[in-house]
C-alpha cells in the first residue's frame, strides 16, 4: 500500500510538470521525454525505499 500511495504522489508531481512545460509551449516530444524520466526515477527511487524499509 506504502507503494501506491508513493507512486500516486510521483504522478500528481508529473503531471503537475507536463502541465508546467505545456503551458510554457515546450515541444510535446520534450514533455514526454521528461514525464518518462521522471517516471523512472519515481519506480526507481520507491522500490528502494520499499526495499530498505522491508529488511
Amino acid at each position: 500500500m506504502t507503494l501506491v500511495i508513493y507512486l500516486v504522489g510521483w504522478l500528481i508531481l508529473i503531471a503537475g510538470i507536463a502541465w508546467g512545460l505545456v503551458t510554457l509551449h515546450v515541444s510535446q516530444h520534450t514533455v514526454a521525454i521528461v514525464a518518462v524520466i521522471m517516471a523512472g526515477i519515481a519506480v526507481i527511487t520507491a522500490a528502494k525505499r520499499i526495499r530498505h524499509r522491508d529488511r
